[in-house]
């Protein structure tokens, strides 16, 4: 375990903290997983490749972790500010398909975008349906005290507990502003906790409850899936900066409820003692949106040829807190910066050990370097710096390979970006629909070097056209030998 100790923001505080866990030795992590009724954009993406810098980080430290994800396909309302129809039921109606193949397609597509982008497995991913009795549970044993029923029914009353809203730094005397009014509730601010099926229709994901028959709300089941994997008050609980707002602060006050604690003066009585928000990707465009229709996927950039790590580097240049925007010049940017970081982890991988020079010396440049990288990681996640130190290292050629190669793997092991099992061709960018195969490309290539050996640079000339109208652009500066991208 590095010594540097390991400082996070905490949103309800509004300040850095020293991370203390609450079990000594391990780090238990709950992340707000996606409603799987569509595809998730690469907005969306962004707070899981921070959950999983922050879950790699917390190994890193030395930490047992256990990181719970959950996987929504039931409750959450086309409204985040609790109101509209339910997200899954919506979909299901719109491609006439069962509310379960809705979900299994788009959590399946979820999970793909999750593996390539180097994100780790959690230890659980906790699916909604499969902890609807629990939340039933949860409800009734704070019913009493906190709800009232109305004929669309169960609301949790968010004057019965203390400093509602504190996270979101948003309560006025109106109450949160963003929350539709329906009838007979008692304040703006309160929520359902669970929802009646209306008189005469018939959801495909509906329970029976002792507030009739229905289904959850959205809040109720993060509360419950955390308490049950992790235990209240577990160490720390991740989103996006949209989730702030209302859906986390109504967390809270569901688990104030459950558990009896009293004000978030002591974070721990929120449920979670740190909660963490990565801040929103944006794009000109507008296409952020789903619901616009055409939406930024992680499957366009791959389509258009570009590999997924790019993205993922992208997402890393900046700190998780900051604004990050999107631009194809951006993804192109960081697509040259990988490729570079991987022909310099190939070289140094080619690089025979180094036999002499001290190894007194040798050992203090390494532990700079451990120091530097452990650092800037351990405040607050810093990226953007963490990248740099680890490029300084990929560069340092007072270190014999073999012991750098060790200790950039350890580096490697917080970025995700797994060097060993990347190359350069990997990096290519070939979009998926050009017809030019990579054999192709490569034998056209080697009849060009042929010719510019034997100095016919018509020939030479006349091959790089032809490749060029095909779209392949032939890069000859190429330090390593000549590389190629194909345009769309």
């Amino acid at each position: 375990m590095t010594t540097t100790p390991l400082k996070l923001f905490n949103s309800l505080t509004r300040q850095l903290e020293e991370f203390q866990p609450v079990h000594p030795g391990e780090a238990r992590v709950y992340t707000c997983g996606p409603t799987v009724y569509n595809y998730p954009h690469i907005g969306n993406m962004r707070a899981y490749v921070f959950a999983d810098v922050l879950g790699r980080t917390l190994s890193f430290k030395g930490y047992k972790l256990t990181h719970v994800i959950n996987i929504t396909d039931v409750g959450h309302l086309t409204d985040d500010a609790d109101a509209g129809e339910d997200k899954m039921e919506k979909m299901a109606a719109e491609r006439a398909q069962s509310i379960w193949d809705i979900a299994q397609h788009y959590t399946e597509a979820y999970w793909a975008d999750v593996k390539a982008l180097g994100i780790r497995q959690p230890a659980k991913w906790t699916i909604a349906t499969e902890y609807v009795p629990a939340m039933i549970d949860f409800a009734k044993s704070i019913a009493d005290k906190h709800c009232y029923e109305l004929d669309s029914g169960l609301y949790f009353d968010v004057t019965t507990v203390a400093d509602y809203g504190r996270l979101a730094r948003a309560v006025t005397e109106e109450g949160e502003g963003r929350i539709d009014e329906v009838e007979g509730k008692r304040n703006a601010a309160d929520f359902a906790i669970w929802r009646k099926t209306p008189p005469g229709e018939k959801r495909q994901m509906e329970w029976d409850s002792p507030w009739g028959r229905g289904a959850p709300g959205w809040h109720l089941e993060c509360s419950v899936m955390s308490g049950q994997v992790l235990g209240f008050p577990f160490d720390i609980h991740t989103g996006g900066i949209d989730h702030r707002e209302i859906h986390h602060p109504n967390e809270i006050a569901q688990n104030q409820a459950f558990c009896c604690t009293n004000g978030l003066d002591v974070p721990a009585n929120s449920g979670a003692n740190i909660w963490m928000h990565n801040n929103f990707l944006v794009e000109r465009s507008g296409k952020m949106s789903k619901s616009a229709g055409e939406f930024l996927r992680l499957q366009l950039l791959i389509d258009k040829g570009y590999h997924p790590l790019a993205y993922r580097l992208m997402c890393l240049q900046a700190h998780y807190r900051s604004e990050l925007e999107f631009s194809w010049e951006g993804l192109q940017a960081a697509l040259v910066r990988l490729k570079r970081m991987v022909m310099a982890w190939e070289r140094l991988a080619q690089t025979p050990p180094k036999t002499a020079g001290s190894p007194t010396a040798m050992e203090q440049i390494l532990s700079n370097h451990e120091t530097a990288f452990a650092g800037t990681i351990s405040e607050d996640l810093n990226t953007a710096v963490a990248l740099t130190v680890f490029e300084e290292l990929l560069a340092d050629k007072k270190i014999s390979s073999d012991f750098r190669l060790d200790l950039l793997r350890k580096f490697d092991a917080v970025l995700g970006f797994e060097f060993d099992n990347l190359s350069r061709t990997d990096l290519r960018i070939r979009p998926k629909a050009a017809t030019i195969t990579e054999a192709e490309i490569e034998a056209v290539l080697t009849q060009r070097k042929e010719a510019r050996a034997a100095k016919d640079f018509a020939t030479s000339d006349r091959l790089r056209d032809e490749l060029a109208a095909q779209g392949v652009e032939v890069m000859d500066g190429d330090p390593l030998g000549w590389d190629w991208k194909l345009g769309e």
